[in-house]
């Protein structure tokens, strides 16, 4: 298959750090680039996942419904007389909320 070149432009602090962590993986920027195209190519598609939505806010919106079931649980428990919860209990409130992410 004939090769081609391209060109981009990306600021040089980015570029340093990936020029580092592909090394590390034993990957030139070229061979890094070629990768994502190819695997863009089979997929169809963009080979990560995108979103608008904030990264950090999706994992704190996560947290946070991680947390208030903990706290539904654990008022449960209060108002059933138990204890302590046992791990079958934790394992199927970690089940359910696992179902809703």
């Amino acid at each position: 298959m004939a090769q081609t070149s391209i060109s981009l432009r990306i600021d040089e602090e980015t570029k340093r750090e990936a020029e580092a962590l592909f090394s590390k993986l034993g990957l030139t920027l070229s061979s890094a680039t070629t990768v994502f195209y190819r695997q863009a190519v089979r997929t169809q598609g963009i080979p990560f996942p995108l979103s608008a939505v904030d990264t950090l806010e999706t994992k704190e919106a996560i947290l946070a419904r991680g947390l208030e079931a903990i706290r539904a649980a654990q008022e449960q428990v209060k108002s059933n007389g138990l204890s302590e919860m046992s791990i079958d209990e934790i394992n199927e409130i970690i089940r359910e909320c696992r179902q809703t992410v």
